[in-house]
């Protein structure tokens, strides 16, 4: 699809977790979040992929903290999108899990008299962002103006469901993200996190044994829904979990439906190596 001449623009963050085939072809533009190695700064998805940053987390003595995008670097993607619109729609990582929102917030104040920004709070963060901001691409590609496309993407938010584990707590609990999960910290060892991104905060769920039984516990949750209009699995560094969810999905969820992505840097500097992750984009959001 080729973005229009004139529409609305579309911004998120490096969190969407979107192939950059995607990006590219709906027009989006992604204001990449920061990876602090000490003194190094990368910036996610730009300098440093998510391959390189597992490598980095795994044989790096320095642990990774991150850092939300400038309210300059806000304002500097607007002010180059509006010498063509004049209207942005800037949808970003949940305001609970970091300060991207409030940033996007304050650079549209300081663009107001160039074109006009409706920043909204996706509540959500990896691919379930990644659903919003395509949904809010199409809709602008389409034709839809500014008010139509932000009251769509608001009705879309909470048909946007998130289930997750880890292989432990302790990245989230080092970089302050841990939310109400912080529950499970320091229970039995060796026991999979079993998570869920709910009003865009971390909650527990379960603790499970082995990793067979929290792949279980995914694929039960992705049985819950009787409609599913778009799902995502992703995952840091384990993809052989991936093929199997595949396999067990197929014979009710077409592999069209499914995007298969990996965690990219930022995301993966709070969730560890060995996450994996369920999105359903549930549907019923189609007509404006």
């Amino acid at each position: 699809m080729t973005p229009r001449e004139d529409a609305v623009a579309v911004v998120t963050d490096s969190t969407c977790d979107l192939p950059p085939s995607i990006v590219k072809s709906l027009g989006i533009t992604v204001v990449p979040l920061k990876v602090h190695f000490g003194a190094k700064t990368y910036l996610d998805d730009v300098d440093l992929t998510a391959d390189q940053f597992y490598e980095l987390q795994k044989t790096s003595s320095v642990i990774p903290a991150t850092s939300q995008p400038s309210v300059g670097d806000f304002i500097k993607a607007y002010t180059k999108l509006s010498i063509t619109t004049k209207s942005i729609i800037s949808i970003h990582l949940s305001s609970k899990l970091s300060g991207t929102y409030n940033a996007a917030m304050m650079a549209r104040e300081a663009v107001f008299t160039r074109c006009q920004v409706e920043v909204i709070d996706s509540q959500s963060a990896s691919l379930g962002l990644g659903f919003l901001a395509m949904t809010a691409a199409e809709a602008a590609n389409n034709g839809a103006n500014l008010r139509d496309i932000a009251n769509l993407v608001r009705r879309v938010i909470p048909q946007i469901h998130i289930m997750l584990f880890v292989d432990t707590l302790d990245y989230l609990q080092r970089g302050g993200r841990i939310g109400r999960a912080q529950a499970f910290v320091g229970s039995v060892l060796n026991v999979k996190p079993l998570l869920k991104l709910e009003d865009g905060e971390i909650q527990p769920v379960e603790r499970v044994r082995t990793r067979a039984k929290a792949l279980e516990r995914l694929y039960e949750f992705i049985e819950l829904f009787p409609h599913i209009e778009r799902m995502a699995l992703v995952y840091s560094t384990v993809s052989d979990d991936i093929d199997v969810l595949m396999r067990r999905i197929e014979p009710f969820v077409p592999a069209e439906k499914v995007m298969v992505g990996q965690l990219g840097p930022v995301l993966g500097a709070h969730l560890g190596p060995g996450a994996i992750g369920v999105i359903v984009d549930q549907g019923t959001h189609n007509a404006f």
